[in-house]
């Protein structure tokens, strides 16, 4: 596989993708559960948006990743929009898996069937305006491994009918994601991994069925960007505010979990060597980490878009500084 600073390869799939990709849940918006729990970042400006994507791709991001859900839609039709004719300079991957309401931006729960997955394929189809999808991700992290297996081979499928280039599961364990991996047409897995969460039983399955490992929360849902302080409190309708059970780091009412600021000060020394802000070196360590990394940061702003892609000039920490990092958080 293809790797060097700024470009790698989505596992055995061929497709060269830059060595950071933009992850575009931030940018859907707002959105809910049924029980008005809050699902987005909070609130968005789409032509903020627009500008940051088109940014972003000038600064030779190449890689984008969404899903269907985010914002009920809103985050593909977006990243449609932004793409424009540029489109085919790029690599765009979603996520199927759970339905929601588009008009009252409502998540509505997972379906897993493999009528809904076409009909979802169809739908995002028409949202990205596009004729196919890079990397079409299974968004279930807990689906059952049997069904998994059967929307594996729905995913070939897709594949042969050119409606799909390649597949993923979207999960944190490595049973399911390799279930995924026994398709020819599976390329990655994506999985959370950052500095302050490791996940070395997904990169040695990514390194043994030559799977690319997209990242996702590789900034730990902003903690480490250094924008957060103990006790600040987010708005209604940033997720992180009543945070579910799997979104660590926050606690409903209170705000970051001061254990963890703790933790990325101590680090804060080490990822901001070299001239890297926080968020350069904390990407930084995902590229050192294995050279099968993508990872995905989210980002809402022209600003954001420009310090993240930064990071490419970077490149990865060094081999002593992993160790320097290690040695710190005691693993």
């Amino acid at each position: 596989m293809e790797t060097n600073t700024h470009h790698r390869t989505l596992g055995r799939s061929g497709i060269t993708v830059s060595a950071l990709g933009f992850g575009c849940w931030a940018v859907g918006g707002e959105w809910r559960t049924a029980d008005g729990e809050p699902l987005g970042w909070g609130v968005v400006d789409d032509d903020e948006s627009v500008r940051a994507v088109r940014r972003a791709v000038d600064l030779g991001v190449t890689f984008f990743d969404t899903a269907d859900a985010y914002g009920a839609g809103h985050s593909e039709r977006l990243l449609g929009r932004a793409l424009g004719k540029r489109r085919d300079d790029v690599v765009v991957a979603t996520k199927w898996g759970n339905t929601f309401d588009e008009s009252s931006r409502t998540a509505l729960g997972p379906d897993d069937s493999l009528a809904y997955a076409r009909r979802a394929l169809t739908a995002s189809l028409r949202r990205l305006d596009t004729d196919h999808i890079d990397l079409y991700q299974l968004h279930i992290s807990e689906a059952d491994p049997e069904q998994g297996a059967r929307l594996r081979d729905l995913c070939e499928e897709f594949v042969r009918e050119g409606l799909v280039r390649a597949y993923a599961w979207s999960t944190d364990d490595p049973g399911r994601a390799a279930v995924f991996a026994d398709g020819p047409h599976c390329a990655a897995v994506q999985h959370r991994l950052n500095v302050l969460q490791d996940a070395p039983e997904l990169l040695a399955l990514c390194e043994a069925a030559d799977l690319a490992s997209i990242n996702r929360s590789p900034l730990a849902m902003g903690l480490l960007t250094g924008k957060h302080r103990a006790g600040r409190v987010l708005e209604a309708g940033d997720i992180r505010s009543t945070p579910p059970a799997w979104l660590p780091g926050f606690t409903a009412g209170a705000g970051p979990d001061p254990e963890w600021l703790r933790r990325v000060e101590a680090l804060r020394d080490v990822l901001t060597s070299d001239g890297r802000t926080l968020t350069q070196g904390a990407l930084g360590w995902l590229w050192a980490r294995s050279p099968r990394t993508i990872p995905i940061p989210g980002f809402r702003t022209v600003a954001q878009a420009e310090e993240n892609a930064g990071a490419i000039a970077k490149g990865p920490l060094t081999a002593g500084q992993l160790a320097e990092i290690d040695a710190i958080l005691g693993r």
